[in-house]
């Protein structure tokens, strides 16, 4: 069986520098805000070229704080609104509700799959106070035509990165192109932690200051609490991991392109809907989606020839129980999508060979 995630595979590339990066933190005895969250969110900052990086535990809280730093900061209040996709994983909307903000939702372009620019201004109140684009699947949104938009409006662009690691555009990465940017290092992710981990990148000060005191119980100072916060803080051990495998990231992800590239070329089965890319500088390929009508019968057979996929996702937003009160809308692109995804394998430690099996197996689907 191919399969579709091999972590294990992946992460035994880098056995020994993270051993070496665990007995270092180990033998520190120190292991919660020290010098490898220092040094990690320095070489991410770098690397994303903003000013500030902060650490975090999960993408979700790099979300959530971004918004809740901006309430204390008098930016936003309870009720504002935030434009974000209807196609996404739920976590970018989970974050505005959580913060009391209400998420407007905007269909995606069908042939990128993320947040279609042409129908932002539409959705635009005088509550409307922010756009989040997500960079799903690792392809950077339309971030100049979303820029102008909000600069028009004078709002604020809050990225989802979690997905778009080294993405980039006229030689700007994913996480600088807004006010504000959020990251998961969750194990699955082009950048991916032995645990749950995320950052907050932005070049705003004030607000980098904020979100700092707030993932720390709000204490700028110890036992000087100077906001109601929460504990979501990014530990010393995964900070380590993270410095490990972000030297390499790049060379990585030359290779997914290079598997995406043909991919692209070779796959030529009419029932099989492949993604549209502008350039791939903008595409890191987190996943490779096709589309087709049949998705089930599709992924039955995949699994039959050992080639295992994943469905990323089955239910839309706003098709959830947790949002039961958007559940009669109609959002037809987006339940298009969701019902028609499929992510086949891609990642670095793919051999040619099981890339051209891949190619094959997809180009004989459907000639029985």
């Amino acid at each position: 069986m191919i399969k579709f995630l091999d972590l294990k595979g992946i992460n035994q590339q880098y056995r020994e520098g993270l051993r070496l990066a665990f007995d270092r933190v180990l033998d520190s005895g120190w292991y919660i805000l020290g010098n490898e969250v220092n040094l990690f969110e320095q070489q991410f900052a770098e690397y994303c070229g903003t000013k500030h990086a902060i650490g975090v535990a999960n993408g979700l809280d790099a979300l959530i704080l971004i918004i809740r730093a901006y309430k204390e900061l008098g930016v936003f209040k309870d009720n504002d609104e935030i434009i974000v996709p209807a196609n996404t994983y739920i976590a970018s909307i989970l974050a505005i509700s959580a913060n009391d903000l209400i998420p407007v939702l905007v269909e995606p372009d069908i042939d990128t799959y993320n947040i279609d620019p042409k129908l932002i201004e539409a959705k635009i109140t005088t509550r409307t106070k922010a756009i989040l684009p997500v960079h799903l699947y690792g392809n950077l949104c339309d971030m100049k035509s979303i820029n102008s938009i909000a600069e028009k409006y004078n709002l604020k662009v809050i990225e989802d990165c979690a997905q778009a690691h080294g993405a980039t555009n006229d030689g700007k990465a994913a996480g600088n192109f807004g006010d504000a940017a959020g990251f998961s290092f969750y194990p699955g992710k082009n950048l991916g932690a032995l645990g749950d981990a995320g950052a907050v990148t932005t070049n705003d000060t004030d607000l980098a200051v904020t979100i700092r005191a707030l993932l720390n119980y709000g204490s700028e100072k110890k036992y000087h609490n100077q906001y109601k916060g929460i504990n979501s803080r990014l530990d010393e051990v995964q900070a380590a991991l993270l410095g490990v495998k972000l030297h390499t990231l790049n060379d990585e992800t030359r290779i997914k392109r290079e598997i995406a590239n043909r991919y692209l070329l070779e796959i030529k089965n009419p029932k099989i809907k492949l993604p549209k890319i502008a350039t791939q500088e903008q595409h890191v390929w987190h996943l490779f989606v096709v589309r087709t009508a049949n998705r089930e019968k599709l992924q039955q057979y995949l699994t039959e020839k050992g080639i295992q996929t994943v469905i990323h996702y089955p239910i839309p937003p706003h098709k959830q129980q947790a949002y039961k009160d958007w559940n009669d809308l109609r959002y037809p692109i987006s339940e298009e999508i969701h019902r028609e995804v499929l992510s086949i394998p891609l990642n670095f430690i793919l051999t040619s060979e099981e890339v051209s099996y891949i190619i094959k197996t997809l180009n004989d689907y459907g000639k029985d």
